[in-house]
C-alpha cells in the first residue's frame, strides 16, 4: 500500500495521484485538510505499528510500504483560516502532525523524504558545509547583524544577494545603493548576505538514481518573481555532464535525500551550489521541460510496492 499525504490540489502530489490511479496501484490519500476527521494511534514496541482512520475508513500502518509526503503548514490550508494557534482544532492538528511525522521517521516503509533528514535544510549554513564537502562551490558568505560588516562585505565583492537564513521562503535579492537606508534592520534579523554569482543558472531534480536538468534563463534576481519584475523566463532542459550528474546524486547521499531539487551556476569553469530542497515543486519546471519527473517519482513507490510502471502514453 502507498501512502500519499498532503493536499489534492498541490500540483506535485496530485501528478504523482494521477500516475497511481492510471496504474491502478494500491494507495491511500491522507487528505490533510481533513484533519478533524482524522486519529492515528502508534504502538511502539520491537518495531512502529499503527492504525490510521479518516472519517470511519481504517488503514493499518504497517501495511504501507512506500510514502510521498508534502504536508502544508497550518497557515496555508484554508480550513484552518481564523483558528488562533491556541484553538482546540489547531492544537489537535499539530498533534495529529507530530504523531504522523514521529512515524515516518520510523516505519522501514520507503518515505520521501523522512522529517529528520529534511530538518537539514532548517539551517543554510549547516546545509551549505555538507554541499562544500561533497565538491561544489560556495558563495562567499556573510551571515551577520552588523550593518558595517554588510558594507565591507559588499565593498569586497562589488555585487552581492541577500536572502533568508532559514527554511522560510524568501525572494533573493541583490543589494542596491537603495537598500543602504534600511541596513541597521540587520541588528534584530541574522540575515545572509553572499557574493553574487551570475553564470548559467541551473535546476537539477534527483530522483534517486534518476538526474533531470533545466536551464533557467532569466534577467530576474530571482527567477521564481520573473513577472512580478518585468522579466521573461525561459525554462528549458539542459544536457548535464556525467561528473556533475554524479556529484548531485552523491550530494543527495550525503543528505540521505532519495529526492531533492538542487540549485546550481556554472560560472568560470566552476559548479556552484547554493541549496538543496528536500521536497521540490518540480511541476513547476516538468511544464516547461516536459521531463517526467513524476513518473520517476511514481515509479520509487510502485517498486517499493512490488509493481511496475507501464510505459506512459
Amino acid at each position: 500500500m502507498i501512502l500519499l499525504w498532503g493536499v489534492p490540489t498541490d500540483p506535485p502530489i496530485a501528478a504523482v495521484e494521477r500516475i497511481l490511479r492510471r496504474e491502478r496501484a494500491p494507495y491511500s490519500f491522507l487528505d490533510q485538510r481533513a484533519f478533524l476527521e482524522t486519529e492515528v494511534v502508534l504502538r511502539c514496541n520491537a518495531a512502529i505499528a499503527g492504525t490510521l482512520r479518516v472519517a470511519g475508513d481504517e488503514l493499518e500502518l504497517e501495511h504501507v510500504t512506500a510514502v510521498y509526503a508534502r504536508p502544508y503548514e497550518f497557515e496555508h490550508i484554508n480550513e484552518t483560516a481564523g483558528l488562533g494557534p491556541q484553538s482546540p482544532q489547531i492544537r489537535y492538528a499539530s498533534a495529529l502532525h507530530t504523531a504522523m511525522t514521529l512515524w515516518l521517521d520510523l516505519t522501514p516503509a520507503l518515505v520521501l523524504n523522512r522529517p529528520q533528514e529534511m530538518a537539514l535544510n532548517y539551517s543554510k549554513p549547516y546545509q551549505a558545509s555538507i554541499i562544500a564537502q561533497c565538491g561544489f562551490a560556495i558563495p562567499d558568505t556573510l551571515l551577520t547583524t552588523d550593518p558595517a560588516a554588510v558594507q565591507f562585505f559588499r565593498q569586497r565583492h562589488g555585487s552581492i544577494i541577500y536572502k533568508s537564513v532559514s527554511a522560510a521562503r524568501s525572494k533573493v535579492s541583490q543589494l542596491t545603493s537603495a537598500d543602504e537606508q534600511r541596513l541597521t534592520s540587520v541588528t534584530w534579523c541574522p540575515t545572509q548576505f553572499q557574493q553574487r554569482i551570475t553564470g548559467t543558472e541551473l535546476r537539477v531534480h534527483v530522483i534517486k538514481d534518476e538526474v533531470f536538468a533545466c536551464e533557467i534563463v532569466s534577467g530576474a534576481d530571482d527567477y521564481r518573481y520573473s513577472a512580478l519584475s518585468g522579466h521573461s523566463l525561459d525554462i528549458r532542459p539542459y544536457d548535464l555532464s556525467p561528473e556533475c550528474a554524479e556529484r548531485c546524486r552523491a550530494l543527495c547521499a550525503k543528505m540521505n535525500f532519495i529526492i531533492a531539487g538542487i540549485d546550481l551556476r556554472f560560472e568560470n569553469g566552476a559548479w556552484y551550489c547554493f541549496e538543496v530542497n528536500p521536497s521540490p515543486g518540480f511541476m513547476y519546471y516538468q511544464k516547461s521541460t516536459g521531463q517526467p519527473i513524476d513518473e520517476a517519482v511514481a515509479r520509487l513507490l510502485l517498486e517499493a510496492d512490488g509493481a511496475r510502471l507501464t510505459q506512459s502514453s
